[in-house]
């Protein structure tokens, strides 16, 4: 009898042990997860030299949803994997930036350069220096951590905060989006970049939903997946255009 009573325990322990280093796992992809697609498209700017199939607006709208994600974990303390997923991601963009400013800045043939400090509207977020994008981001944290610091007793400020984040980086492919419309094309955008994404939204979905995450979280989720569809479905109209050119 007491046999069987110790290995009852000593299964439920094995079961609980292995639950929480699935747990561990899922939250170790979770925090690398959204930064890994970028890894591709890296590789191919770096390889080509060219940023023309890369939307450096996709940095804009991450940077800005993950500074106000981290705000937001200030008044609503959500899981401590999806605010060190935010700090990733930040420095994921950072170095996408630095890369794209490089390449741009070697292959630019007008001497003409334009900086933040220009105050040229036309030419936001189309500056030649990297430490234009730093000063932007500055001038932009800065502010919105005082205002944060300021109404974080507000349940209504912190709330609509965490809307802003999400819906901010439910937009993620947007610019994609629009870009690849614009052109006509994805030629120079990284297809495993947003396969990656898609299997990445999908995953992060999922766990939202598992882990009963704010409804912010869920919404931003599923929109992002449906965005992620609408690209993958100009790669697929857009391959086809070119082959029927090519009949």
């Amino acid at each position: 009898m007491d046999n069987r009573l110790g290995q009852g325990d000593e299964e439920e322990g094995d079961v609980g042990t292995l639950w929480h280093s699935l747990d561990w796992l899922t939250s170790c992809v979770m925090v690398v997860g959204g930064a890994l697609p970028y890894a591709s498209q890296y590789q191919q700017i770096l390889r080509t030299k060219n940023t023309d199939g890369f939307s450096t607006r996709v940095c804009l709208v991450l940077l800005v949803a993950n500074i106000l994600r981290i705000l937001f974990w200030f008044g609503k303390q959500f899981e401590v994997t999806l605010l060190l997923q935010s700090v990733v991601m930040i420095l994921t963009m950072l170095v996408m930036l630095n890369l794209c400013c490089s390449v741009q800045n070697t292959n630019r043939i007008s001497t003409k350069q334009h900086h933040i400090t220009d105050l040229e509207p036309r030419f936001f977020w189309s500056w030649d220096g990297f430490e234009d994008y730093l000063i932007f981001l500055l001038a932009f944290t800065l502010p919105c951590a005082f205002t944060t610091l300021l109404l974080l007793d507000s349940s209504l400020f912190v709330e609509s905060l965490g809307f802003l984040a999400v819906l901010t980086e439910a937009m993620l492919g947007l610019p994609q989006l629009l870009q690849n419309q614009r052109n006509h094309s994805t030629t120079g955008m990284s297809v495993n970049m947003v396969l990656l994404w898609m299997a990445g939204d999908s995953f992060k979905t999922a766990y939202f939903a598992l882990k009963e995450s704010p409804l912010q979280f869920l919404l931003c989720g599923l929109t992002q997946v449906l965005v992620d569809l609408a690209i993958l479905y100009q790669v697929c109209l857009y391959s086809q255009d070119l082959w029927d050119k090519l009949a």
